[in-house]
């Protein structure tokens, strides 16, 4: 009788050494995670406040040498070369569907840049789009983009005339620099879908304390809930 008494003591015991265990390992993994990612949206802030000032600060150039600054706002004169246009894929504008024609422009000193034109509305149709461009030399105004990596693709970038993402090598022709001009003013130039920065650094920061928050919750919430289920699930045994 003793010893079966003892025996359900022992494995009540172990019962509940392996629920703490378990509750400790659960709501330390949530407090964890709720203060990586704080972090992480903090470090993202932090990033699109430096972008801004460098976007604020960048320079105003003219069909630059030298690989444009971030942000740069530059004049380039040429002449389109609309046989090469591509257009990138899945963009929106107030509400439409469409896309974003993309043509190279041939400088007047001989080099090529990419000139990403605004949106140009095709709904739903899933037919090679068509765009008109200006003839003879142009003067364009627009924000300078470098090159960087892209979001992951899942599938082919290049279907027919459409792009699923900008790649420099969609075109067989040597770029002046790897980037492209957003076009602001000029001729060809379309509605602007394009903006530097989507999410503002307050909003990151926002997000940062939120999951903060619930960090703290969840600290709180482990501790107590660890304390209690101690107490209620300690042995006769142990307590003397």
């Amino acid at each position: 009788m003793e010893h079966s008494l003892g025996s359900n003591v022992s494995q009540h015991a172990r019962h509940g050494r392996w629920r703490q265990r378990l509750w400790w390992s659960l709501w330390s993994l949530l407090v964890v995670l709720g203060l990586a990612l704080g972090l992480w949206q903090w470090e993202r802030g932090e990033e699109k406040r430096d972008y801004l000032a460098r976007l604020a600060s960048a320079p105003t150039l003219t069909a630059p040498s030298e690989m444009p600054p971030q942000g740069s706002r530059l004049t380039l004169s040429g002449e389109y070369l609309p046989d090469h246009t591509l257009f990138l894929d899945n963009r929106t504008h107030e509400g439409r569907l469409g896309v974003a024609p993309l043509t190279p422009l041939r400088g007047d000193d001989g080099r090529i840049w990419l000139v990403q034109r605004g949106f140009l509305e095709t709904g739903t149709s899933r037919a090679d789009p068509a765009v008109a461009t200006p003839q003879g030399r142009v003067t364009l105004c627009g924000r300078w983009q470098a090159a960087g990596e892209g979001a992951p693709l899942f599938g082919p970038n290049h279907e027919g005339a459409r792009l699923q993402r900008i790649q420099l090598d969609a075109w067989a022709l040597d770029f002046a620099h790897p980037g492209w001009l957003h076009l602001e003013e000029g001729p060809g130039a379309l509605p602007a879908w394009w903006t530097p920065s989507v999410m503002p650094p307050s909003r990151h920061v926002g997000y940062a304390v939120q999951w903060w928050g619930l960090a703290l919750a969840a600290l709180v919430v482990m501790i107590i809930g660890g304390r209690r289920m101690r107490r209620d699930g300690l042995p006769v045994e142990d307590s003397k």
